[in-house]
């Protein structure tokens, strides 16, 4: 056995002494295997860190339920559909039909990790991953989890009433496990992953590859990994984020975004990426439904 991997089994037993209980088992991958990292500035030699712990095999929803916190969440009920008690509540039926929509997809497409973008912001991408997430843990023994990804304006801490932090950024520098940033609130089988501590570079964060070491450790736990990202145009974070991902969904704002600016957006992704498009904010008096879903795979 390493020095290294007793120093993090003596550290483990001793936090267990002082919190009163026997030590948690270890489920993390051999430190010798898994990646380091360093915050030395560059140029700087860099030092040899610890390895976080990480999800291994024999990792479990026990262990996902004991290790992530149960927070008391107070959720915007004019905005989230499906935390607000009433289940016919208007649009509520159109996530049903997205989700049918995509469960299509995903018969012809492997199709768990879905980025949810806009071209700009205020369209409503934000809105559409959270009901999203919810509408999918409504079935029977469905697990979700919805991350934060969008690090420049987060928004969905606020909209479910709960803290932004830790969260993504504090796991992509190296400040956190992923069970020490992983939350639930009041509806079963729902799991958050805020955007975290603010930084001051966002683009370089999510492309330092920890992004993808994350989801390839949550995605055995879960049906559905959604993750609300920056507007496509603006800024590079989504394009770097669909790399990550299985599929992209875009939220287009009814005679709001400009015509050029979601062509700009359509072209950051590739051809096989975009999986729907969402028309989000149609008036009731319009022919078509207020939230609608074409599919590109159709």
């Amino acid at each position: 056995m390493s020095r290294i991997h007793e120093a993090l089994k003596k550290a483990e037993q001793e936090r267990a002494a002082m919190q009163g209980g026997a030590a948690q088992p270890s489920f993390g991958t051999p430190v010798a295997d898994a990646p380091e990292f360093t915050d030395s500035p560059a140029g700087a030699p860099a030092s040899v860190q610890p390895a976080m712990p990480g999800f291994g095999s024999s990792f479990n929803t026990d262990t996902l339920l004991a290790r992530c916190a149960q927070l008391e969440w107070k959720p915007d009920r004019s905005t989230m559909l499906f935390l607000n008690g009433d289940d016919n509540a208007r649009g509520t039926e159109e996530f049903r039909t997205l989700r049918s929509r995509l469960y299509s997809v995903r018969e012809k497409m492997p199709l768990t990790k879905l980025l949810v973008t806009s071209a700009l912001p205020k369209e409503g991408k934000s809105f559409t991953a959270s009901n999203l997430a919810q509408v999918m843990v409504r079935q029977h023994g469905r697990r979700a989890l919805l991350i934060d990804a969008d690090l420049r304006a987060p928004q969905l801490h606020n909209m479910l009433g709960t803290t932004s932090d830790p969260g993504l950024s504090d796991y992509l520098m190296g400040r956190n496990d992923e069970f020490s940033i992983m939350q639930r609130g009041p509806l079963e089988n729902l799991f958050f992953i805020p955007s975290g501590t603010g930084v001051a570079d966002p683009a370089e964060l999510v492309g330092n590859g920890r992004l993808k070491l994350l989801l390839q450790r949550v995605e055995p736990l879960f049906d559905w990994i959604i993750i609300d990202s920056p507007p496509a145009v603006p800024v590079s974070d989504a394009s770097v984020l669909a790399k990550a991902c299985d599929g992209v969904l875009m939220v287009v704002r009814s005679n709001v975004t400009p015509a050029d600016a979601a062509r700009r957006a359509r072209q950051e992704f590739p051809d096989q990426a975009l999986v729907g498009l969402v028309l989000n904010g149609t008036r009731a008096e319009e022919p078509y439904a207020r939230y609608y879903y074409e599919s590109y795979k159709a």
